[in-house]
């Protein structure tokens, strides 16, 4: 088993003779990226990696032999969402889990604020118009002073409630508890995810943004008693699709307790042509692409988790691997 320190970040020592291997699928420039931030070689990240020592692994996935091998000192993620390899098995004792942020509370909450904006201007049904060669005015509407309630508070949830909060919306956020004193920025107001079904924000809501991890608690959050509660709002989903029952979504989209749906993520990925959700009425699946992370992003997240590690601490991206997130 690889010894780390307090805190849950590497041992000095050992991040000092730790071999770097990185994904094949890694972009030729990114390695030599992280070949420079690390001051030495990268390796390929395969399902055999021969001889001893202590490992440094970039990528998206870890090989099973790898996880297995009582050797992983530190594992980058190059996504933010590192449920899937948490889920492929037990995390290697010690071993340190970071991920890549980025830039993607930025391009989540432009996503966000994209959809909003489309749909009090009324463009999907002119984009339709325009198909049929149609002219007729349609109403639209205001963004300001409407509620949008954000499921979940940290850095994603946070920086859609901001932008959102910018153009004059009120934003309510859901956190696992209720919280005291001011709300966290981009925020007017943080209630606990066990009260909002019978707060009136959720009744209230012109649009509800999921931006919740995938995790035991949250697989089925959005289950037909919350959308029971929604009265008209648009559902925006850039969390994870796990977190959403698609039949219970599907009756509340035809029942009209759901007026729309934005769907960025699904629990079964890629979803094929004859997937039943893609006749969803009033829904438009945009094939997990709101928050892509970019090469910048990951040599950035990576080279200040790399400076955290080599003073002691634990970086800011660190993964707590019990919580899933």
């Amino acid at each position: 088993m690889v010894a780390g320190v307090a805190g849950g970040a590497p041992a000095p020592e050992l991040l000092a003779r730790a071999r770097l291997l990185a994904a094949p699928e890694l972009s030729a420039s990114l390695v030599r990226e992280l070949e420079r931030i690390t001051g030495r070689s990268a390796e390929p990240l395969a399902d055999e990696v021969p001889g001893s020592g202590p490992l440094l692994c970039v990528g998206a996935a870890l090989p099973g032999s790898v996880r297995a091998a009582d050797r992983l000192l530190w594992f980058h993620s190059v996504n933010a969402g590192t449920d899937p390899l948490l889920a492929a098995g037990p995390w290697p004792a010690g071993a340190l889990l970071t991920r890549t942020v980025g830039r993607m509370g930025e391009r989540i909450a432009q996503y966000v604020l994209g959809w909003v904006l489309a749909e009090c201007q009324a463009v999907p049904e002119y984009a339709a118009q325009h198909a049929r060669a149609e002219w007729r005015r349609l109403p639209t509407e205001l963004v300001a002073g409407q509620t949008a309630l954000v499921y979940g508070t940290g850095r994603i949830g946070g920086a859609v409630a901001g932008l959102l909060r910018g153009c004059g919306v009120r934003t309510v956020g859901v956190a696992r508890t209720a919280r005291t004193g001011a709300p966290p920025p981009g925020f007017d107001r943080v209630i606990g995810a066990g009260e909002d079904a019978e707060a009136e924000e959720l009744t209230g809501a012109r649009w509800v943004v999921a931006a919740l991890p995938s995790t035991g608690a949250t697989e089925g959050f959005f289950g037909a008693g919350r959308f029971a509660a929604v009265r008209g709002a648009t559902f925006v989903n850039v969390g994870r699709g796990a977190t959403v029952d698609l039949g219970a979504l599907e009756g509340a989209l035809r029942d009209g307790g759901v007026r729309r749906a934005v769907l960025d993520v699904l629990a079964e990925e890629p979803a094929a042509p004859g997937d039943p959700v893609w006749r969803l009425p009033r829904t438009v699946i945009t094939s997990h692409s709101a928050g892509i992370t970019a090469d910048e992003d990951v040599a950035v997240d990576f080279a200040a988790c790399w400076e955290a590690v080599r003073e002691g601490r634990r970086p800011g991206p660190a993964v707590d691997v019990e919580r899933g997130y």
